[in-house]
């Protein structure tokens, strides 16, 4: 997407956070935390677990593919990916550009008990406390949607809520910041955000510069047994994949395929 439709996405992605914390407040939904849905595992403990670690996820629609799945129930894709041996979840709730809902979330959270990634453009906090509150896990933190300061700010708020970060860069200063801002999971997205297009060469590049004791995950653009162990070679400890099973017939038999072909 160019810079100019990220910009969009993030200021609507501001605007309707406003718009929800006015309906519900951020007080009323911190009350909610205590109780609310977990998982069995943490999101990077179970990254970090050994052998083949894949974040399946669960999305409708993407801006550079357009409806990837006419009839999308993620309740039943979630649970086809933990018969099939996901270590995490990944579930869209951006409306305009995804077709997501934080309600797929929470049915996804009351079907599962794997870990939840809530993957949205999470730019405030109050973002975040909903995300708890509605059982994630973990969110996602695009380095190229923030600024250094929103970038360790949001970083705190998800550990003041009990949630891991997924923090998402696209290219070495992007790393860079990411790791100076206490990043302890970095995803490298192969596909450019402003151009779309998929370049797996980067993730090459960047994951032997992931430092010791981050979670190093690759996302876009993987799709073979192949692509999962040229890059567990070069440091990756887990791969998150979407399109290639939304694609498919079934989203958990693809996934079951793709792990029986990679060595535990």
């Amino acid at each position: 997407m160019s810079a100019s439709v990220l910009d969009a996405i993030v200021a609507a992605a501001r605007r309707s956070a406003l718009e929800r914390e006015q309906q519900i407040s951020r007080h009323t939904l911190e009350a909610q935390l205590a109780d609310r849905p977990r998982a069995a595992i943490g999101f990077r403990a179970s990254l970090a677990a050994p052998g083949v670690r894949v974040i399946a996820e669960c999305k409708r629609r993407s801006p550079s593919k357009g409806i990837l799945r006419e009839t999308y129930d993620p309740v039943a894709i979630a649970r086809g990916y933990a018969a099939a041996g996901a270590a995490a979840i990944s579930v869209l709730t951006e409306p305009a550009f995804f077709d997501g809902s934080l309600d797929h979330l929470r049915q996804v959270r009351a079907a599962v008990s794997l870990p939840i990634l809530r993957k949205d453009f999470i730019v405030t906090p109050y973002q975040i406390v909903e995300a708890a509150a509605a059982g994630a896990d973990a969110v996602l933190l695009i380095v190229a949607a923030l600024d250094d300061r929103a970038l360790v700010a949001l970083g705190a708020e998800a550990r003041a809520c009990g949630l891991d970060a997924l923090v998402e860069v696209h290219d070495g200063e992007e790393l860079d910041r990411a790791i100076a801002a206490g990043a302890d999971i970095v995803g490298v997205n192969s596909r450019n955000l402003r151009t779309l297009a998929v370049s797996t060469d980067l993730l090459d590049h960047l994951g032997p510069r992931m430092p010791r004791g981050v979670v190093a995950v690759a996302e876009s653009g993987l799709r073979t047994a192949d692509d999962l162990r040229r890059l567990a070679a070069v440091r990756y400890d887990a791969f998150l994949i979407g399109e290639r099973f939304m694609t498919s017939p079934e989203p958990g038999a693809a996934l079951a395929d793709l792990l029986s072909q990679v060595p535990a």
